[in-house]
This record gives structure tokens, sequence and C-alpha cells, in this order.
């Protein structure tokens, strides 16, 4: 049976955990927090709505970091008192997960966790594979929203894609953007693209439940496997560079980690942007 370990109640991982409930398609989330009241407050929240919602995902809550045990994919996200997993205290919190569980993918589900990623690879020597973060889809979301309602659409109506290190250093992918189908080019002035490239850095963090959302998609991708390719924090090799660098790319998800990354579809400008931002 699927299991997803949520380590963080606050409003990330409550908001995840909510929205791997309603959507029904792993049989157990385990929602972990130190504050232990708090996360079987929310546990118990979700679980009284699921005759409302219709769905049979079991919603557990407990205190201690060995519940991590046998999950198919572990999520960093946000503790209750501590607020965002990062820093030295994550990292010391992930050498700890790492000695419990060894094989299970490890998803960052906040804004501000691509350092954290990067020193787990880099000090840790956690496999690359087990690494990924959501944060960049939920600002590619935010992104095709805004889109959409320049267009006065709706957002299903909109694929727009975003590469790079958020906030100052991530490109639109307007060349490959489409809407209804067509080259977004022919339907929206360049101006209003390049006004909605310079406000791409104030829409970095998304907020929580944007990132709950994001991470729920993923989090079931590294938990079943998924055609669909998302927008994630991944190790890329930079040619040039000489180091491995955690940035913004369409990425392959199959069950238990990543299967490959993927060169994001740029303009000439674009990819000069991306892989400047790289360096």
């Amino acid at each position: 049976m699927s299991t997803i370990a949520i380590i963080g109640a606050g409003p990330v991982g409550g908001a995840l955990a909510h929205k791997l409930a309603v959507r029904s398609r792993v049989r157990t989330v385990r929602l972990i927090d130190p504050e232990g009241r708090v996360a079987e407050g929310k546990a118990l929240d979700i679980l009284q709505s699921s005759p409302v919602d219709s769905f049979s995902t079991q919603v557990t809550a407990g205190t201690k970091y060995t519940d991590v045990a046998g999950a198919d994919a572990i999520v960093l996200a946000d503790l209750v008192a501590g607020g965002e997993i990062h820093g030295e205290g994550g990292l010391a919190l992930l050498k700890q997960l790492a000695r419990i569980e060894s094989k299970a993918p490890l998803l960052f589900a906040c804004g501000g966790q691509r350092e954290l990623m990067a020193r787990t690879a880099g000090e840790l020597h956690v496999d690359s594979v087990r690494l990924i973060g959501s944060a960049p889809l939920a600002l590619e979301s935010a992104v095709g929203a805004l889109t959409a309602a320049l267009l006065d659409s709706g957002p299903a109506d909109v694929s727009v894609g975003i590469a790079g290190i958020p906030p100052y250093d991530a490109v639109i992918a307007w060349e490959s953007a489409t809407a209804f189908n067509q080259p977004i080019g022919r339907l929206l002035p360049p101006h209003q693209m390049a006004s909605l490239s310079a406000r791409l850095p104030a829409l970095w963090p998304p907020q929580p439940y944007s990132l709950g959302s994001a991470a729920a998609r993923v989090a079931e991708a590294l938990t079943l496997g998924a055609r669909r390719r998302y927008t994630c924090f991944a190790l890329i090799d930079v040619a040039g560079v000489g180091r491995n660098v955690i940035a913004a790319v369409p990425v392959e998800i199959v069950k238990g980690g990543i299967k490959g990354t993927l060169p994001p579809a740029l303009s000439p400008h674009e990819r000069t942007l991306f892989e400047r931002g790289l360096r």
C-alpha cells in the first residue's frame, strides 16, 4: 500500500496532507511534527471531512521521525514551531532520516529549501535521483494563472513553463508557451509578456496552499509513477561550470525517484538568461 510521510504540520504540510487525502490516490498520509497535538488536530480535521469529500485515504499523525520508516516518499515541509525546514536544523534532521529510511525519495515542498537540497546531495551524499523540489511547479502555476487572466480565459487553456533559479534567475519559456493550442505570441502582446517576466521575482515564494497542491502532484508521482513531466528543482550538470546545480527544469518522475531531467524549451535569448543564471 502506498504511504507518504510529511515532516511538518505547518501551513504547507497541512495543505499538502489535505490535498493528498482529497485526491485519494494514496492509501496513507502520515503527518509528523514534534507538536503532536497540532498534527493530530489537523489529521482529525481532514478525516472528518471525508464523508463530504468522499475520500478513503487514511490520515495519521505522529511526533517521532521514526514514523517515516517504510514510506514510499518523504516530504520536507514546515514545522508548527520552527517553520520551513532548512539550514543547519534541516540538515541535522536529514541526517537522522537517512539512518531511518535510506531508499525513499525526498521531496522538498517549500520555496526556501533549494540550498538544503544541494547540501543533502553534497554533504550527505544522497543520490540525486532521490532529491526533488516541487516549489517551481507552484510558481509555474501562478504564471499560468496570470497569463490566463490577461487572455480572459481559464488556466486550463494555458500551457507555460519556467526554468532556472527563482526568484531572480528564472525565466518564463514564452517560446514554447501556448494558449488555446496556439503559440502564445499570437495572442499576447510582447509588452504583456515582458511585464509578466518582470513580475516573476514578486511571485516567489508561492503561498502555502499553492505549495501544498504542487507537492501533492509530485509526491503522488514519486509514489505511483507518472506520465506527465513536472517542472521541479533537480540536480543538473552544467557544462563549463565544474559543478552540479539545483535548478528548475522539466523532470521525468518514476516510482521511487527521478528518471531524468530534460532541457527546457527556450528561445536563444531565454536560454542565454537561463544559462547565465546557473553560473
